[in-house]
């Protein structure tokens, strides 16, 4: 049965490879998560593709795959960020486990052109935990890991001396204290190496500023520059992170290369209006939420702060 499910989804989807870029799959991996699938133009004519894989927060949690679409490196293709990879974004129902989230990999691997030796893992908050706990336990099969506002639960983290690793945790993180950042770089000195470790630890920053990230060429050009491949798999240490660089995560986007990919892929996307108007009771939180958006981006596009008031009737730009 297995087998034949697999076989009506490669089926399905060979129509689209040409015309749709993105799509959700769910129920094709029984020991992993389901997941929405991003191919580049570039995978018909590749050999192999990197592979890069968003783990969520928390707060997109659930059984409702469109979620996941709030924000990372899905929502960051349609908003324009060009990802030559194919980019992967599961759903947890609750705290990440990394067998799952390799028997995902796996299957991935087993159906599609991936280059396993350029396999990439990136999440924050619950995410961030994930993709740590994900690197401390596969540190052999991960080629670079960031993780964003978040941890790790394991006590022995020696694994992550091994890998090129870049955290980034904010000094004014409320939600996920920037001391869990500061256990993990404490446990990884404590093996005795750092060379591969980079660590960020940015004065001011709060939990949801870091979702910038996501939209950054940089952090994509940083995690395609290691391989599992390279020779004692040094650090790129050649990449920063500033506030100045979140401030301009969304500044070279290109809005054509976001139309052509909603308008091929996901109707609710395509069908949503340019600009909002505020009814009784809303919040720039459940406008996102209704918009397939975030806070942060809505706050870019109107020059907002996140405690600015809404008022009835106010129209507001969504996309």
């Amino acid at each position: 049965m297995k087998k034949l499910s697999s076989l009506i989804f490669m089926l399905l989807l060979l129509p689209l490879t040409t015309l749709a870029q993105v799509m959700a799959c769910r129920g094709f991996v029984e020991e992993g998560y389901d997941f929405w699938l991003y191919l580049p133009d570039s995978y018909e004519k590749a050999e192999e593709l990197p592979l890069v894989m968003f783990l969520h927060g928390k707060s997109l949690s659930g059984d409702s795959l469109e979620m996941v679409l709030q924000y990372g490196s899905i929502h960051a293709l349609f908003k324009g960020r060009a990802i030559n990879a194919i980019v992967v974004a599961p759903q947890a129902q609750t705290a990440w486990e990394p067998k799952r989230v390799m028997a995902l990999y796996d299957w991935l691997d087993d159906h599609y052109k991936v280059d396993t030796n350029r396999f990439y893992v990136l999440g924050m908050s619950m995410g961030g935990y994930g993709a740590l706990d994900v690197a401390t336990e596969y540190p052999d099969r991960v080629a670079a890991a960031m993780a964003m506002c978040g941890g790790a639960t394991g006590k022995e983290l020696c694994g992550l001396s091994t890998l090129p690793l870049w955290i980034i945790h904010g000094t004014a993180d409320k939600a996920v204290k920037v001391q869990c950042s500061d256990r993990v770089v404490d446990s990884i000195r404590s093996c005795g190496d750092t060379t591969r470790l980079i660590y960020d630890r940015l004065e001011g920053v709060n939990h949801s500023r870091l979702a910038r990230v996501f939209y950054l060429k940089q952090t994509y050009d940083w995690l395609f520059s290691h391989s599992l491949k390279d020779k004692g798999r040094p650090v790129n240490r050649s990449y920063t992170m500033s506030t100045d660089l979140l401030d301009a995560a969304y500044d070279d986007m290109d809005e054509k290369f976001t139309v052509d990919i909603v308008e091929a892929v996901y109707p609710k996307l395509r069908e949503r209006k340019k600009y909002y108007v505020v009814k009784k009771g809303d919040t720039l939180a459940s406008i996102a939420v209704e918009n397939y958006t975030t806070v942060s981006i809505l706050c870019h596009l109107n020059k907002f702060k996140k405690n600015t008031k809404l008022w009835r009737g106010r129209k507001i730009r969504v996309k």
